[in-house]
C-alpha cells in the first residue's frame, strides 16, 4: 500500500513555492506514495491542476494566525491526519512551517518536515524566532540550496544532520528552447523575468547596460515584470529599456533574451535562473544564495558581485563581444538544467527523503 503524504502551503496560486509543491505532488512514484495537498485559502489555479490530477485537496480556511480560526484549523488538520492515515507531514513555505509543523506535532504524525527555500534573512524578527522553534519541532528541514543549508547551520543553530538537500526541478517539457517566442525589439536581447522588488537589485543591471550601450548599439534591454519598484526603475532606465508587465507563461519571454541577467542581492535557488538556463539563455548572476550553485563562471555563465555595476557591465561587454562564446556557455546552461535539475529528478529526491523517515 502507498505511503499517505500531505504537503502544505499557505496557497495554491502563482508562485514558486506553491509550483514546486504542485510539481512535487504530481511527480512522486505513485507507487509508493499517495499524495495529498493542503492549503489555508481555497482556489488558485494550482488546486485546479492538481485535483485534475487526482490529488486530494485539504483546504483549511485559515484567515489569521491570531484569529479564531487557528484552532478550527489545526483541529481540522488533526482529524484529517487521523481519518486518512497520514504518515508524513511535510510544510514547504513560511506559514505553513508555523502553523503544520507544531500542529502536526501535537496530533502525533509519525514524520513531520519544515521546508526553508529561501534565505532566513529576508525573515522579520518575530517570524524567525518562532521559525526556530519550529526548527527544533521538525525531524527534518528540506532546503532548496547549500547556501541555505550553510545559513541554516551557521546562523541560526540548526544541526547538520537535520538538514536535507532537495534542489528545485524545471519542467523540461515546457522551458526548453524550442517553441513560441515573445515579440522583443531587435537586436541582442540582454533580459530578466522577475518580481520588481528591492531585493532584485535591478537599478544594478540598468546601471551596468548604461555602460555597455554606447560601445554596442546593437543591445538591447527587457524588463518582464510587475512590481513596486516599477516606477523607480522606469525613470532610471531614461528610455533605455523596454519594461513588459508580468506574464503568466514566462516561457516565451526566455525564449526572446540572449543573455539573462539576475543581479539579487540575495537569492535560495532562483527559479526564474533555472527557467532561463533550460530556455537557453547565456545566464549572468550575481554570485550570492544558490547561484552558483546553477553556473559555473565560464562554463554555463558569468558570475560577478553583487551590487557592482561595473563588474557586471564589465561581463555584458565581453559576451556581446564574443557571440561564439556566449552561444556556447548557453547551450551548456540549457544542458545543465535538461540533465540534472528537471521536475522528475527533484521528485525523486524528495522521494528519497520521505521514504528516509518513513
Amino acid at each position: 500500500m502507498a505511503h499517505k503524504v500531505l504537503l502544505l502551503a499557505r496557497e495554491l496560486g502563482l508562485g514558486g513555492t506553491e509550483r514546486q509543491l504542485a510539481e512535487t505532488a504530481l511527480s512522486l512514484d505513485r507507487a509508493i506514495f499517495e499524495p495529498h495537498v493542503g492549503c489555508f485559502a481555497p482556489g488558485g489555479f494550482r488546486a485546479r491542476e492538481l485535483r485534475d490530477a487526482g490529488v486530494p485537496i485539504l483546504e483549511l480556511d485559515m484567515r489569521s494566525f491570531v484569529s479564531p480560526s487557528l484552532i478550527a484549523s489545526a483541529r481540522r488538520l488533526g482529524r484529517y491526519l487521523a481519518d486518512q492515515r497520514i504518515e508524513l507531514v511535510h510544510a514547504f513555505d513560511v506559514p505553513a512551517d508555523l502553523f503544520a509543523v507544531p500542529a502536526a506535532r501535537f496530533y502525533r504524525a509519525p514524520a513531520v518536515l519544515a521546508s526553508q527555500r529561501a534565505s532566513r534573512a529576508l525573515t522579520p524578527g518575530t517570524t524567525r524566532r518562532l521559525l526556530r522553534l519550529t526548527d527544533r519541532l521538525a525531524h527534518a528541514i528540506v532546503v532548496n540550496s547549500r547556501a541555505v543549508a550553510r545559513e541554516l547551520v551557521s546562523e541560526e543553530g540548526v544541526p547538520e544532520a537535520k538538514i536535507r538537500l532537495v534542489y528545485n526541478g524545471v519542467d523540461t517539457m515546457r522551458f526548453r528552447r524550442e517553441g513560441e517566442r515573445a515579440e522583443v525589439p531587435p537586436g541582442v536581447v540582454i533580459g530578466v523575468v522577475c518580481a520588481l522588488r528591492p531585493e532584485k537589485d535591478l537599478l544594478t543591471l540598468i546601471e551596468a547596460f548604461k555602460r555597455v550601450r554606447p560601445q554596442h548599439p546593437e543591445a538591447r534591454l527587457v524588463v518582464v515584470g510587475s512590481g513596486p519598484m516599477q516606477a523607480a526603475l522606469e525613470a532610471a532606465a531614461s528610455g533605455h529599456c523596454h519594461f513588459y508587465p508580468a506574464a503568466a507563461d514566462v516561457a516565451p519571454w526566455l525564449r526572446a533574451i540572449d543573455i539573462f541577467v539576475l543581479p539579487s542581492l540575495s537569492e535560495a535557488l532562483s527559479n526564474s535562473l533555472m527557467e532561463a538556463m533550460a530556455c537557453g539563455c547565456c545566464p549572468v548572476a550575481s554570485n550570492v544564495g544558490g547561484n552558483p550553485e546553477l553556473v559555473t563562471e565560464g562554463e554555463n555563465g558569468c558570475l560577478f558581485p553583487a551590487g557592482d555595476p561595473a563588474a557586471l557591465a564589465e561581463r555584458l561587454a565581453k559576451l556581446l563581444h564574443d557571440p561564439h562564446r556566449r552561444r556556447d556557455m548557453a547551450r551548456n546552461a540549457e544542458q545543465r538544467m535538461h540533465t540534472h535539475f528537471t521536475t522528475q529528478s527533484a521528485a525523486k529526491r524528495m522521494g528519497e527523503v520521505y521514504c528516509e523517515f518513513l
